[in-house]
């Protein structure tokens, strides 16, 4: 019997039963679209946020839904906090299957304005925290010899985008494209799998504020006839993607990002 007809069926491979995930930046947002997503194909879930508060409530609402999750407030630039982040979850569950290195932070700034300080700020959560993250993870994978790292850049990664200025935000998501290649092909011989998601414009919370203001709205006129589609993303519209790269249906994928931008890279 060739493998075709060995497989199991193609929607169980896309399952995460008895996978254990956890999420960064998942108190709102993108991160809560992407925990829920995992745990409704059946992943435990840890829900990590530098808020409290939203960690608890995500965590609370997965667990209301009749699946596994558990809080973590941790500061993802600080390795002592990633360290007990790891912990906290080896001691629930004792594994880690799928890291989802999703917390980052953007700013509007005109080049000639940026200081050592909004550098350093974007750089540290976007850029260096998903590597010390992602070196936690592998080093309790890597003794299983399988594991998915999915880290959020986003389509700024690879376009500049109109009409808003934000250098340190395009050059820490373009760092994170290039260090998701980077780790995939390092860590492949281990069975870590390394890939990424680079949204589009996404509808948050935080978005929604932004578009509110009049300078938001005069934005969001000129970007809205630049994407194909003719909207903004959904949280929703990238929960696919995060369940397909941490799944065993894309076991044969690494060092590859997916583009969920509404056709607005294909211009």
């Amino acid at each position: 019997m060739d493998e075709v007809m060995r497989s199991a069926s193609i929607i169980d491979r896309f399952r995460l039963d008895g996978k254990v995930a956890l999420v960064t930046g998942a108190g709102s947002g993108i991160g809560r679209g992407y925990a829920h997503a995992l745990a409704q194909a059946g992943a435990a879930v840890a829900v990590v946020d530098i808020s409290e508060k939203g960690a608890n409530d995500v965590a609370d609402e997965i667990v209301s839904k009749g699946s596994e999750a558990i809080a973590i407030k941790a500061d993802v630039t600080d390795r002592g906090d990633i360290g007990r982040m790891i912990d906290s979850i080896m001691k629930k569950w004792g594994k880690l299957t799928i890291g989802v290195n999703n917390a980052g932070i953007g700013q509007w700034v005109d080049a000639e304005k940026i200081t050592e300080d909004i550098w350093r700020k974007i750089m540290s959560l976007n850029l260096d925290a998903v590597l010390y993250c992602a070196q936690a993870e592998a080093a309790v994978m890597k003794g299983s010899k399988y594991g998915k790292i999915v880290n959020t850049a986003s389509m700024s990664a690879h376009i500049v985008n109109t009409p808003q200025n934000q250098a340190p935000y395009n050059v820490s998501k373009a760092g994170v494209l290039h260090m998701t290649k980077s780790l995939a092909a390092e860590w492949a011989k281990l069975g870590i799998r390394v890939n990424s998601i680079s949204p589009g414009y996404t509808r948050t919370a935080l978005v929604e504020n932004l578009i509110a203001t009049p300078e938001g709205k005069r934005m969001l006129d000129v970007w809205l006839p630049m994407i194909p589609m003719g909207r903004m993303a959904e949280v929703t519209d990238l929960q696919g993607a995060v369940v397909y790269l941490a799944s065993e249906a894309s076991d044969y994928m690494t060092g590859f990002d997916l583009i969920v931008d509404g056709g607005y890279c294909a211009w």
